[in-house]
């Protein structure tokens, strides 16, 4: 079922015009919990055109969470409100192309407009105000919080606040969403211990690799909890979601956000070749989440960001079911770790095997509570 979305969207030009710059915030439409934000300084214009600038980027972010999402949008921009309900005609000139970009990122049956007071538009109207501040500084806009990161943003804070304990957690917050977080079954690379992200070889999965798949279908079968399957778009993943979808009557939806990091020239090497054959790069990987494997554009600050997003995709999309994540150590391990309120170095801390399954439940009020970790027991 598609997800439903309220899009609060704002901007402000200090000078009218003068520097400008828009904010917007994506909720979920039954908890009102905010799943993204987008913000951005967008140089010298007028109060209008960043106000239109914020809808278009909020409508944006949330088509990004889910391509058939119904959105309310909900402005204190009477003019932005009127215009895009076609009640009022829109005249100037710098307005016209920016309706019509905001009437194209949605089908228009699927967005409804909704003028608000200012005092219920504070949370897009800081991010306006964040961005113009950053824009004044001469620096991007970077989110406050890492669960409300969009395109926006390249690479914002990945750490999160820390999490209340499950058995703490209030019971008025209602019924967590919870990560059942399966990581693909072996294939030739595996038992060797050899690099295999996203940007080498894609491998299949081994014979091996097959009956781990099978067995982590029967498990799962007889648990008889999860509701949907989200995978990472990689073969050997969609391997696995594959089998196991079959033995539950799912279908797969796959997000690129799940997939393996690029290790660049060390796909296929093992630790011990890398070490030899880029020893700096690999001390300063082993010592900076920012730093990148050779020859690749990704670090698992990097990973963190996507991982992040596609975490709150998937809970957008499955409000308080139980959903089957199909994917890869690094983002499986950095869920756990995001989850936890642990720092970048844990993810060296953590035993990952192959077919194994982690559980992690998602919260209203944004804390999580980690109740499996690498569990094996279906392939005694």
């Amino acid at each position: 079922m598609a997800a439903r979305f309220i899009v609060e969207a704002d901007g402000g030009s200090r000078g009218n015009p003068g520097p400008a710059g828009y904010g917007a915030v994506v909720r979920d439409g039954d908890t009102g919990q905010i799943v993204a934000e987008a913000a951005e300084f967008i140089g010298h214009a007028t109060n209008n055109v960043a106000e239109y600038k914020g809808l278009i980027a909020g409508l944006r972010a949330a088509r990004e969470l889910d391509p058939d999402a119904t959105v309310d949008v909900r402005m204190d921009s009477k003019l932005v409100v009127e215009q895009m309900s076609g009640r009022w005609k829109i005249k100037h000139p710098d307005m016209q192309p920016l309706a019509a970009e905001a009437k194209t990122v949605l089908p228009r049956g699927r967005v409804t407009y909704t003028w608000i007071p200012r005092e219920r538009n504070k949370d897009a109207d800081r991010l306006a105000n964040e961005a113009m501040d950053a824009g004044r500084a001469g620096r991007p806009w970077e989110p406050r919080k890492p669960a409300a990161a969009t395109a926006v943003v390249a690479e914002p804070p990945p750490e999160t606040a820390a999490p209340r304990a499950g058995w703490a957690a209030p019971a008025d917050l209602g019924t967590p969403t919870t990560f059942v977080l399966l990581r693909h079954g072996e294939t030739a690379l595996t038992p060797e211990k050899r690099f295999s992200g996203s940007g080498g070889s894609d491998p299949e999965l081994s014979e091996k690799g097959r009956w781990q798949a099978e067995r982590a279908a029967e498990a799962l079968a007889a648990r008889g909890s999860v509701q949907a399957v989200v995978a990472s778009p990689m073969r050997r993943t969609r391997q696995t979601a594959e089998t196991v979808a079959a033995r539950l009557g799912l279908d797969v939806r796959y997000e690129d956000g799940l997939r393996e990091v690029d290790f660049g020239a060390w796909e296929g090497l093992t630790f011990a070749e890398v070490s030899e054959r880029y020893p700096d790069d690999l001390t300063a990987w082993l010592g900076s989440a920012k730093a990148k494997p050779t020859g690749s554009t990704e670090s698992f600050t990097t990973l963190t960001h996507r991982a992040g997003v596609a975490r709150d995709k998937i809970i957008a999309r499955h409000p308080g079911k139980t959903v089957l994540v199909v994917s890869h150590v690094s983002p499986i391990k950095t869920l756990v770790r995001l989850a936890l309120g642990a720092p970048p170095d844990s993810l060296y801390r953590m035993e990952l095997s192959a077919a194994s399954l982690c559980a992690v439940q998602y919260y209203a009020d944004g804390n999580a509570s980690v109740r499996l970790l690498n569990d094996t027991s279906h392939l005694r």
